[in-house]
């Protein structure tokens, strides 16, 4: 399913947006070395239920994962960089932690995606791999316009990421969102341009480029859901949800 939202529509996914980047960038601040991924995950759920807003995690039951979920945010650590369920394990100094949340507030979803390194410890391949996840969501943003199509923001994306010497897995990738979290049309973190779904405005997309460091393969933990590189090597997500507007694309999920 396809959904353009109307205008009174994308009013509402920007408070949506904007709670999930809030909430974002306060479990950031608070997510430091000690700091158990379990907690985050109660800190996510009393956000998310103080907001009046619901949880696109809890009840989440996809053909790929051991479902529900179960939990608020996906929380992934190191060599995890997908669907990272939150279990009993406490951040050490130089972990490299990717929180993933997604909320429904008012009948509509926003997605978004952070990785950072925890504590003072900071190995320059961990931030040149992240950087590259961010600057690769940015010029995939920057593509996004009505007539442009899916496989040009796939191919802005690819193009920083294979630039920057990182293989990547097309299993998974941005989508379309709106009254449910996932949607079609789905985008690629690599692609041509000049093919796929055309952008029309009221059209919401949530853009993740993500990558590991030495792979492109992805193994599956025994929880049945987190997903990590088949090396073990480090990996990075950045995700932001977007508005197609008039003239170009709107960042949905930045905090106010």
């Amino acid at each position: 399913m396809i959904e353009i939202l109307s205008p009174a529509e994308v009013d509402r996914a920007r408070d949506t947006g904007a709670l999930v980047g809030g909430i974002l960038q306060a479990l950031r601040r608070r997510a430091t070395v000690g700091t158990n991924l379990l907690e985050i995950d109660r800190w996510a759920q009393a956000m998310i239920l103080d907001a009046g807003a619901q949880s696109c995690y809890v009840d989440y039951a996809p053909s790929f994962g051991r479902g529900p979920f179960g939990h608020y945010i996906c929380t992934a650590v190191n060599d995890a960089v997908l669907h990272g369920l939150p279990h009993d394990y406490v951040l050490r100094d130089g972990d490299l932690l990717t929180l993933d949340l997604a909320v429904s507030l008012r009948g509509i979803a926003a997605d978004s995606a952070i990785s950072f390194v925890v504590g003072a410890t900071r190995d320059p391949a961990d931030v040149a791999l992240i950087d590259t996840t961010e600057r690769a969501l940015a010029a995939g943003i920057a593509a996004a316009r009505p007539g442009a199509r899916t496989g040009d923001l796939s191919h802005a994306i690819g193009t920083v990421l294979t630039a920057a010497g990182y293989p990547v897995n097309t299993e998974f990738g941005g989508h379309g969102i709106g009254s449910t979290m996932h949607q079609d049309p789905h985008v690629a973190n690599t692609g041509r341009p000049g093919r796929g779904y055309p952008l029309r405005p009221g059209l919401l997309l949530a853009l993740e480029p993500w990558v590991m460091a030495d792979t492109d393969r992805l193994v599956t933990d025994a929880d049945g859901w987190t997903l990590r590189s088949a090396t073990g090597c480090r990996t990075a997500h950045s995700e932001h949800t977007i508005a197609i507007t008039d003239d170009g694309a709107e960042v949905l999920t930045l905090p106010r």
